[in-house]
């Protein structure tokens, strides 16, 4: 199937072709007909699926097919990263089909006040808006949504665990009753569907499989002490200079790691709300031309941050919820390139952290620690205490210390079977760790090696609605 055989604009078809897109992902192939023939529409679709574009094209098609003034479309997204984002991806497909388009969100000056204003007075073709920032324009009942025709919620569920129900609701309340109401969301919890009871009509219904991570990232994780997490930080950043995200829950955390990786003079740079948006752009432009090496971010922008070339990225901290784990892994091994993920897990994070093997149907790789950091606690998801053990292997069953010891004194074999799982070709050595400080700095370096024997042309180009900027 290809983009030809959905009927749409042909400028927009040829805009696709020209830029080497043809054939559409799942979701887009399912939502794109249902869209055009103006349906409600339920999509449950994670990150990196292709859906933006599965709303965006048909909307762009109407928008093209149909001479009209005011705003047309709506769409509301929960981050200004999302928003922004996504009036990317208007802008590219506006060349080839006229429209026009403008982001609304906070944390900018009082000229953009004046033009977002002006764009909710006398019409944009679409309106791509936080829910907070729309509210204050409401407010001022100057917004003219009378041409409505598209309202669209990107990342409901994201919308929702950020407390922007009750603002929604307003949103919606203020927009005219007829229009074509289109809900994307990563998942479907009781909320999502009270939501879409609430404000669709006879909706179709359209879901894809969760996600799991490219086959292209080499997974792996390492039983830590929170005590001991900063330590490993800065053992795996020097191991080589690479592109590197960390993903921190909070953003305090998120704060504290930056202030720490700066006084041990490693280039890195924070982004999280309590930024203005001129900091948090110039921490990614910075991040995207090298200036920077590794940023930490927090979960609410783990959907947001799109940049290709991200060689590693660190979960810091084990994601609250197993789906994130998926989004925030899934920011490095873009456009066809590889990939590592590395995770550190507390003792009070592993019961959290078999349950984002069991989403991802794959157990992930524990590494032993480096001998300088300490020893790993036991992992135990499922103990009676709900986490690990002490250190070491004080408290392991016999047979148990003696398979440890076994796997430690030979991590080029689990190395191995790594890059089995990945498809890789095998890392070989010509001297075996001996000993146990040997066999554990082994497993980190050839993590490491395995960046620069499998990066892929970065340019080689891949589907814009794959890539999806959300």
């Amino acid at each position: 199937m290809t983009f030809k055989d959905f009927g749409l604009n042909e400028h927009l078809v040829e805009g696709l072709e020209a830029m080497g897109f043809e054939t559409p992902t799942p979701v887009q192939q399912q939502a794109i007909p249902l869209v055009m023939q103006q349906r409600d529409l339920i999509a449950c679709a994670q990150t990196g699926t292709g859906k933006t574009a599965a709303y965006l094209l048909p909307i762009l098609h109407a928008i093209s097919q149909n001479q009209h003034t005011g705003i047309n479309t709506l769409i509301i997204a929960p981050t200004r990263e999302l928003a922004q984002q996504i009036d990317q991806q208007v802008e590219g497909l506006a060349y080839f089909s006229g429209a026009t388009s403008i982001a609304i969100y906070g944390g900018s000056d009082g000229g953009s006040w004046d033009v977002q204003r002006k764009a909710l007075q006398n019409g944009a073709d679409l309106i791509i808006a936080t829910p907070g920032r729309l509210l204050q324009h409401l407010s001022f009942e100057y917004a003219n949504f009378s041409t409505l025709q598209h309202l669209v919620l990107d990342e409901a569920d994201k919308m929702l665990d950020m407390g922007f129900f009750d603002d929604i609701m307003k949103i919606i309340n203020a927009l005219p009753k007829q229009r074509q109401t289109l809900l994307f969301s990563a998942t479907m919890p009781s909320k999502i569907k009270q939501l879409a009871n609430t404000i669709l009509n006879n909706p179709a219904f359209v879901e894809i499989a969760i996600a799991r991570p490219a086959d292209r990232i080499l997974q792996a994780a390492y039983s830590i002490h929170d005590s001991d997490k900063l330590k490993m930080l800065y053992h795996v950043l020097r191991q080589k200079e690479v592109s590197a995200v960390v993903f921190s829950s909070t953003k305090i955390n998120a704060k504290n790691i930056e202030r720490e990786l700066q006084q041990k003079k490693f280039p890195a740079r924070a982004i999280h709300s309590d930024l203005e948006q001129e900091e948090r752009q110039q921490a990614l432009l910075d991040f995207k031309n090298g200036k920077i090496k590794t940023l930490v971010a927090t979960d609410i922008l783990s959907r947001g941050i799109d940049i290709e070339g991200i060689d590693l990225v660190i979960n810091y901290d084990v994601p609250h919820d197993a789906e994130d784990y998926v989004h925030r892994i899934g920011r490095t091994a873009r456009a066809a390139a590889s990939g590592v993920a590395i995770t550190f897990i507390s003792p009070r994070e592993q019961r959290k952290f078999a349950g984002i093997e069991k989403l991802i149907g794959k157990e992930v790789r524990k590494v032993p620690l480096p001998a300088d950091i300490g020893e790993s606690p036991l992992y135990e998801p499922f103990s009676k205490s709900g986490s690990g053990g002490g250190r070491g292997n004080a408290h392991k069953p016999p047979q148990n210390r003696h398979k440890n010891r076994q796997n430690s004194s030979n991590p080029h074999k689990k190395i191995l079977l790594l890059l089995t799982m990945v498809h890789r070709a095998i890392i070989t050595t010509t001297k075996q760790p001996t000993t146990k400080k040997e066999a554990a700095n082994h497993n980190t370096k050839e993590i490491f090696a395995l960046i620069s024997k499998t990066k892929t042309n970065l340019l080689t180009p891949t589907l814009l609605l794959n890539k999806n900027r959300a």
